[in-house]
């Protein structure tokens, strides 16, 4: 694992803020909240950003968007992603979020869900440059700190204009740009390509970080090499695996499997304390990414219905006995 510190820069920073090494915990709506980032951050991920906050004003003050801007403790700096198709409502949201203690705002030009999408926001913008344009230009000249994009390659495959867009995007003063090597018309399907991110690399001054299919530090390695970027964001591969980001950057070894399972019981807790009563059903998505992983612990049809039984727990009390019964049968 150590050995990719030897591809990634001495020093990545944003801005004035210096990361502590360059991998990045991709922003992922429903996982990248304060748990999540927190156990991140603490196996080594040099930077962790927010789930994705609507620019709505509307809903700026609900409790959800409250909470998934909200800074995890000890964690430095504070990175808010902000997907919105309305130049003004993206500088208005960059302005309050940055009053509530966002060091860096990060705009969303990569969602692929249709949701988001059809909303005129994520990557959908990608097909209109001049209205890109206009939001990182609001942005930018909203607040005093970093502004950041994540984009992908282009709006379609006969649309790669993602080079295009990110010497733009440094012309308006952004600091850095996440590129995921699929177009918004791919998703997240077929293979991921990075000749575009080395393209976009190689167009630009600013850091680049790639993003896409990453899951290992043999092929964060290998995509460094491909594409020259300055560090690479871990989306995906993260999921069940906060443990991740920091391995690849040689921060964190190997976790043996009882390791894993106190690592999976401790972000149960988190999420139960972070989100009362809800945490009973927020943490069942996560559980079942763990169990997915921790092919040491059994069998997949085994651990599947394991997930099941887990699914079918509505208090927390019940969820983490089921959780410390693990353990005597990792040490057997």
């Amino acid at each position: 694992m150590a050995l990719l510190c030897e591809f990634l820069p001495v020093l990545v920073s944003i801005g004035s803020h210096q990361l502590r090494n360059a991998v990045v915990l991709a922003p992922m709506a429903g996982v990248t909240d304060v748990p999540f980032r927190s156990l991140a951050w603490r196996f080594g991920a040099g930077l962790v950003v927010s789930e994705m906050v609507a620019s709505r004003v509307a809903l700026w003050d609900t409790d959800k968007s409250r909470a998934r801007r909200q800074a995890a403790d000890g964690v430095d700096p504070l990175v808010v992603q902000i997907a919105g198709g309305d130049p003004q409502m993206v500088a208005d949201a960059a302005r309050r979020f940055w009053q509530d203690g966002a060091d860096i705002i990060d705009i969303n030009f990569g969602c692929p869900a249709k949701k988001v999408c059809r909303k005129a926001a994520g990557s959908a913008l990608l097909a209109d440059e001049p209205l890109v344009a206009r939001i990182i230009a609001a942005a930018v000249a909203a607040v005093p700190i970093p502004v950041t994009i994540k984009m992908r390659t282009g709006f379609s495959p006969g649309q790669k204009n993602g080079t295009a867009i990110a010497r733009m995007a440094e012309d308006l003063g952004v600091r850095a740009i996440a590129v995921h090597g699929r177009t918004r018309a791919c998703r997240f399907e077929g293979a991921v390509e990075h000749d575009t991110t080395a393209a976009i690399k190689a167009a630009v001054d600013i850091p680049v970080f790639a993003n896409g299919d990453i899951g290992s530090a043999a092929q964060a390695r290998a995509v460094l090499e491909r594409t020259g970027a300055d560090g690479v964001m871990i989306g995906r591969g993260a999921l069940g695996a906060p443990w991740l980001p920091g391995q690849i950057a040689g921060v964190t070894g190997e976790l043996s499997l009882a390791d894993k399972l106190l690592t999976l019981r401790e972000h149960v807790t988190l999420v139960q304390a972070f989100y009362g009563d809800a945490g009973v059903r927020v943490v069942r998505k996560h559980v079942q990414w763990y169990l997915e992983k921790l092919t040491g612990l059994g069998e997949p049809l085994w651990r599947r219905d394991l997930s099941r039984r887990f699914n079918t727990l509505d208090n927390a009390a019940d969820q983490l006995r089921l959780l410390d019964g693990l353990l005597p049968r990792v040490a057997a």
